[in-house]
């Protein structure tokens, strides 16, 4: 708390210059705007947001519909006089010598569109803003360096924040006062937009000077708080032990064993919490303490099944809601996020590898067949979102919060008929409505005669009791499941936010990458119902492949190497951040190592060394957030942060030390070093704040770890033996393995090896030329001999 502490010192001097009391608004609604954050270098994902629909008339046509974004062209009509982020309306500013208006959102947004319909639609709010401000509106999804500013200074003068985000800025961008909503009018004891607009015209006309010092105090005490640096290259012996026990044991202490996961409602799905209560796991049966491991697996798989069960996932189509509001995952925030879906199929696959059940395989099938079906693009892109509100009918003249997604028990009867009964007597439907499993549900009776489907009883348990096969009794709910999804298909669509960003793609290429050989595992009789298609599993490394070439033609300069941030009728103008190249290099070593092409792995090489020039401080350690080419972008810092998604610098440090053990000679040594480094940065933060960091504990952990598990498959890529030697080296959970795979034969790949690793390029050579498969399992700087088939690679990696 000494960072929000310093930081709102920094503040401190120009909020007294504002004539008026201020306290962060929230709105009047079932769902809170935000989460809070203990430190600034968390990132709030987890605000209350959805979107709304515009009605907006098109007498008014404004700079925005020039755009691409769909979060800015949601805003093209406004009365409001919008400028995107950039020089012009900054001059603009600087001419007129008036403040900016910042409005911060994205296009899936719930709040933001309230905020559009009450305030930004309205003509005497327009004039207001027209009159005394310049108003830019951003798209924090497609311009997260600028909102991580603004979102920094908001978070530390109130300890929290959220979207649609309300900042008043001076000409020269320093923040001088902000919020999230607004209501329009005063109400509730909490002033209404107008009146903050009026008042801070007052200020600026009357305090002008001092508003602007306190701004530009502001960001000189953040750029100084957030300036983290390691002054030694080397963490201390046992940080990871510390760190990794630690943070499970904060995690274990929140755990709800009633309905699963880690803290009290609203629940969010963060994955990055089951990642390391597997990891810990793993390592506490490798150490002979069974009943410890154990009693981590029950939690982890507890909270899987409440989540696959829950109304947080979307029976009908498949994939999951952003986030439930009660604590049992029965009534969700409806909208999709992709970095969701992605990080949560690796989860469900892990967790298949761990226990075998298939449950666990199917939900992973349930999500990435909902992504092949909504939200992938014609060239293989993957969008970013779908919205939570639309239309309940074709004649609506609002939109409503889930109205795609909920039944009403008569629609249940009309469409299942003799099937009725059983499917609502699964899915908890009546007639009244089922949102009455907790009072966070729905107090406000917004889904009153409504109901979300959601399983109270295991499947198992319900078969028995309708006297039906387990077998019988889920092609009924398949089957079921079809008609609703055809049904539903009639209805008017949620808005889909199409625009391709690159770091969130590269968190579903990973999970596809890695579902083409885990999902081989499943044993051969399995049968699959809607809205799980059954594809072989090879079909989810094409769809891995498609993407990951789509941003290679769209958005990577094969010149200078750069990326770009996203995509959307063209490429953003935002250049990549670090997720962008962290995430994709995590997803292209997933793939060259689940699917064999070396042409991935080179690239992730290639970007790997673009990231470094772009992002790595070589003598503080740690990479920030931003290139620091932008002179608009105030801030630049170093992400630790682990929330809906996994920061930068955890994903960054998995990945050196992954590339550390597919290289040789120097090179292996520069990322091993890096990546120590770079953990040295945040070892305060792994020590005092763990939970916070669980990525980043895993990664301390892979680190200390003498050598990784190197499996080289040499042969034949498509041969048989082959194929069933790939299955099998990943026929187990292990974080600490990389697997190698080499064509002898083909003179490209072993001129790439020659060139990287001349060991493995040796290795592939000297074999014999006749087998189509031959493996090397190599730790410890030690290779056992070879194997040439399935089982007896198993019986290796199985030896402790």
């Amino acid at each position: 708390m000494a960072l929000l502490h310093r930081s709102a010192t920094a503040v401190s001097l120009f909020v007294s210059a504002f004539p008026f009391p201020f306290a962060l608004p929230s709105p009047h609604s079932r769902r809170t705007l935000t989460s809070l954050l203990p430190k600034l270098t968390m990132t709030t994902s987890a605000s209350a947001s959805g979107s709304g629909g515009s009605t907006a008339s098109t007498r008014h046509t404004n700079r925005l519909a020039s755009e691409h974004s769909p979060y800015l062209l949601q805003h093209a009509h406004n009365p409001v006089d919008w400028y995107p982020w950039g020089e012009e309306a900054f001059q603009a500013a600087r001419t007129r010598d008036v403040p900016i208006f910042l409005s911060i959102g994205y296009s899936t947004c719930h709040w933001c569109h309230v905020m559009e319909v009450e305030s930004f639609e309205d003509e005497e709010v327009a004039k207001l803003l027209n009159d005394s401000f310049v108003s830019i509106k951003v798209d924090r999804e497609e311009r997260p360096d600028v909102d991580k500013v603004y979102m920094t200074f908001v978070q530390a003068l109130y300890g929290r924040g959220g979207w649609p985000l309300s900042v008043f800025l001076s000409p020269n961008l320093k923040p001088m006062m902000g919020g999230t909503y607004f209501p329009p009018d005063d109400k509730y004891g909490q002033l209404g937009f107008k009146t903050v607009l009026r008042k801070v015209k007052q200020a600026w006309d009357t305090k002008k000077e001092t508003l602007e010092m306190g701004g530009t105090l502001a960001i000189d005490q953040l750029t100084e708080a957030l300036s983290i640096s390691a002054k030694s290259t080397k963490v201390s012996e046992d940080l990871a032990h510390r760190c990794l026990k630690q943070c499970v044991d904060q995690l274990t202490s929140s755990y709800d064993p009633k309905f699963g996961g880690f803290g009290p409602a609203p629940k969010f799905p963060r994955p990055v919490e089951d990642c390391v209560m597997l990891y810990q796991h793993i390592k506490l049966m490798e150490s002979g303490k069974d009943s410890e491991a154990r009693e981590l697996m029950r939690m982890v798989t507890h909270t899987l099944q409440c989540m696959a069960r829950g109304g947080i996932h979307d029976h009908v189509s498949g994939g999951f809601h952003r986030y439930s509001v009660d604590e049992c995952w029965h009534v969700p925030h409806f909208e999709k996020m992709l970095y969701d879906q992605g990080q949560i199929v690796n989860v469900y696959l892990d967790t298949f590898l761990i226990t075998g059940d298939g449950f666990y395989s199917s939900i992973a099938r349930d999500i990435l067949d909902y992504l092949r079906r909504e939200m992938i693009g014609k060239e293989g892109e993957i969008y970013s979102a779908e919205d939570a509100d639309s239309y309940e009918n074709e004649g609506s003249s609002r939109k409503k919060e889930g109205a795609f997604y909920i039944w009403s028990s008569e629609e249940i009867d009309e469409i299942l008929g003799e099937n009725a009964n059983l499917f609502k007597d699964h899915y908890y439907v009546k007639s009244s409505g089922n949102c009455d499993l907790s009072r966070m549900s729905d107090p406000h009776g917004e889904f009153k005669g409504k109901n979300v489907l959601f399983e109270r009883r295991p499947i198992s348990y319900m078969a028995s009791k309708h006297g039906m096969s387990l077998g019988e009794y889920t092609k009924v709910l398949g089957d079921c499941r079809r008609k609703l999804f055809l049904e539903r298909s009639r209805r008017p669509r949620p808005h889909l936010d199409d625009k391709v960003i690159v770091s969130w793609n590269g968190l579903v290429i990973s999970a596809l990458a890695r579902a083409s050989q885990i999902l081989q595992l499943e044993p051969k009789d399995m049968v699959f119902h809607f809205p799980v298609v059954g594809s072989a599993p090879s079909e989810y490394l094409q769809v891995a492949e498609k993407a990951v070439s789509f941003i290679r033609g769209k958005l990577y300069d094969e010149i200078t190497h750069r990326l770009q941030h996203s995509f959307r009728n063209g490429p953003s103008k935002a250049p990549g951040f670090l997720d962008d190249y962290a995430f994709l290099i995590s997803g292209l070593l997933d793939l060259y190592e689940y699917g064999g092409n070396t042409d991935w792995l080179h690239w992730a090489i290639q970007l790997q060394s673009t990231q470094d020039e772009l992002f790595l401080d070589r003598e503080g350690g740690g990479y920030f957030n931003t290139p620091g080419e932008d002179p608009s972008v105030l801030l630049r810092v170093k992400e630790d942060h682990d929330g809906a998604e996994p920061s930068g610098n955890s994903v960054s440090a998995i990945n050196l030390i992954r590339f550390a053990s597919l290289v040789g000679g120097d090179r292996a040594d520069t990322y091993k070093q890096t990546a120590e480094h770079l953990l040295a940065v945040f070892e305060a933060r792994l020590t005092e704040q763990s939970v916070a960091v669980p990525l980043m504990c895993c990664a301390a952990d892979m680190l200390s770890v003498p050598s990784r598990k190197q499996i080289v498959l040499v042969g034949d890529k498509e041969a048989p033996q082959y194929k069933e030697m790939l299955a099998a080296a990943f026929a187990s959970y292990d974080t600490n393995r990389t697997v190698v795979q080499v064509d002898p034969k083909d003179t490209e790949e072993i001129d790439f090896w020659e060139k990287i690793n001349p060991n493995i390029a040796q290795m592939a050579c000297s074999g014999p030329p006749d087998l189509p498969a031959v493996a090397h399992v190599c730790q410890n700087f030690m290779c056992s001999p070879p194997v040439i088939s399935s089982d007896e690679l198993k019986n290796v990696l199985n030896k402790k």
